[in-house]
């Protein structure tokens, strides 16, 4: 725990949060402390009906408590990472004694998905947690049982997983097998009256949250809030998993594409660990079959869905840990893992070093790339590719996972010090929104049409937009009208791929910002859209008057 404390903490308080997902659960904690609206969360004025509240309870209460937005913002990710870690390395301790579960601990730890989510302020992580600990629960009893408060107490850790996110419910999956198993007398079984007594349980955590909501948005007379009420309830669950309107991907995707970068470096060794697998559940083993058939179901859960993200399969990897943990000790002996462990790092390590050296001498392609994100990572991947070169060698004989592993280590350790450092004004906008002040004047107001949430959170100054599904010509619209009202007063920050919607404006004002976030800006004031037609009611209008971050640390 100590070694996952230092590895997983290092770089928290480094950078602001970064887009897609992070600043938009920012805002939702940030609008929470200020307006004191904690049931519904609200994202820049306007309610945020994609998921429940609370993630963003665990990063308003950790920003509150560290009055830093830098520092609060990733500590929920910390918490589920290390609380995952401890109910993995404890059940394995359990299972199988000490030095198996040192092995698990490490092989969780070395994970490049768990490390990567761990970093990432996405609700994913803490869902994680709330999966193990169901996880857990269920397995404290059917295998080291009877003890019957963990199954009640896995079934309350699903029903705050569903509030997180609506798969919560993911340990249900390990039912089946243990129904076969209780029936051949190899586990501990949950009867009927135990069953109902947890699913009242995890429902009873839902109608916490669920039931308020529901009647204080039914009763409004409000209609954006019933709206919300059906989109929580309807739209984000069953609708999203039937008929999904984004990311899909093939059935495929998560065995073809995800899988073989999430599980490393255990992904090397599965064509020794499927074998010894097999040989388990022909032994009826337990403690192999049921993490083993719990990650295949989840598996198969999501490749059911059309719309897939790779990180939707986080919670499989604590599974396979699991299942994996009695023969890891003997994967280490296998002298062709090592090998492979060792290939592996030597591209790693020669990719870095020659994107490093033809970076630093000015090849045409990466320095087109550097120019446009404005960042200069040679000297960094440099680093990184010697100090691969360095663990080939000398931990060429027999060593090769551990130099993998020791290589893994360095690496998120320089991406979150190092990395951070360098890519933070590149991916976060707050220096950028500073130079947009400058030229407006402090306290002028700004129309951020068709927004992204890291421009809202940054903002250092009044500002306004129409709706962040509102279609883009409306907006604009909308936005039109506003600006005409007052048009020495107030400005449009717009990307320059919008230029077919300014098509009335006068461009020649325009002011180029630079790039920020791989997009060219301009900003323009009121002044230009004298010719443009608006109306202020064709889109609601939201506005945030004071910055967001104001009353808290945020990048300074």
């Amino acid at each position: 725990m100590l070694l996952g404390l230092i590895l997983l903490a290092v770089g928290v308080g480094l950078r602001d949060p970064w887009p897609a997902d992070e600043p938009r659960f920012v805002l939702n904690a940030l609008e929470m402390l200020k307006t004191g609206q904690f049931w519904i969360p609200h994202r820049a004025g306007e309610l945020y009906p994609d998921k429940p509240p609370i993630f963003m309870w665990f990063s308003a209460a950790a920003i509150q408590l560290t009055g830093s937005v830098r520092i609060g913002f990733m500590l929920p990710s910390l918490l589920g990472a290390l609380g995952t870690l401890a109910l993995v390395v404890d059940l394995s301790r359990r299972l199988y004694g000490r030095r198996i579960a040192w092995l698990a601990g490490l092989t969780l730890l070395a994970s490049f998905q768990f490390e990567l989510q761990a970093r990432t302020a996405q609700i994913d992580m803490l869902l994680n947690l709330w999966v193990s600990l169901g996880v857990y629960g269920v397995l404290r009893h059917v295998l080291l049982g009877p003890a019957i408060q963990w199954w009640y107490i896995a079934c309350i850790a699903m029903g705050l997983g569903v509030l997180t996110k609506g798969v919560g419910f993911l340990p249900l999956l390990l039912l089946p097998a243990v129904w076969i198993l209780a029936r051949q007398g190899r586990v501990e079984g949950i009867s009927l009256r135990e069953l109902l007594i947890g699913i009242a349980l995890l429902i009873g955590i839902l109608v916490l949250w669920v039931g308020p909501m529901v009647i204080y948005t039914s009763f409004s007379g409000n209609e954006a809030l019933v709206a919300y009420r059906d989109n929580i309830l309807f739209k984000q669950t069953g609708d999203r998993y039937a008929s999904s309107w984004h990311h899909i991907k093939p059935w495929y995707f998560y065995l073809v594409e995800v899988a073989p970068w999430a599980w490393l470096p255990m992904t090397l060794g599965l064509p020794w660990l499927m074998p010894a697998w097999y040989r388990r559940v022909r032994r009826v083993d337990p403690r192999v079959i049921l993490p083993l058939s719990a990650a295949l179901l989840i598996i198969l859960f999501f490749s059911l869905s059309p719309g897939k993200r790779g990180v939707y399969l986080l919670p499989v990897t604590p599974l396979l840990v699991i299942a994996a943990a009695p023969v890891l000790s003997g994967l280490l002996c296998i002298r062709r893992l090592q090998g492979l462990a060792l290939l592996l790092l030597g591209f790693l390590a020669m990719a870095f070093l020659v994107a490093g050296v033809l970076g630093a001498f000015g090849f045409p392609v990466l320095e087109a790339l550097a120019t446009r994100h404005d960042i200069q990572p040679w000297w960094w991947w440099g680093a990184l590719g010697c100090s691969g070169v360095v663990l080939s060698i000398g931990l060429r004989h027999g060593k090769g996972m551990i130099a993998l592993v020791l290589w893994l280590g360095l690496f998120w350790l320089s991406w979150s010090t190092w990395g951070y450092r360098l890519m933070n004004e590149a991916r976060s906008p707050y220096d950028f929104m500073r130079h947009v002040e400058q030229f407006t004047g402090a306290g002028q107001w700004l129309a951020i049409p068709d927004f992204d949430e890291e421009f809202v959170l940054q903002a250092h100054q009044p500002l306004v937009h129409f709706g962040y599904h509102t279609p883009d010509d409306v907006q604009f619209l909308t936005a039109f009208g506003w600006l005409k009202a007052d048009p020495d007063e107030r400005w449009l920050l717009v990307s320059q791929e919008q230029r077919d919607e300014l098509a009335c404006a006068d461009l020649s004002q325009a002011m180029d910002m630079g790039t920020q976030n791989s997009e060219d800006w301009w900003l323009l004031s009121g002044r230009a859209f004298v010719r443009c037609y608006g109306d202020t009611r064709a889109a609601p209008i939201f506005s945030v008057p004071v910055p967001i971050t104001s009353d808290f640390s945020g990048s300074e």
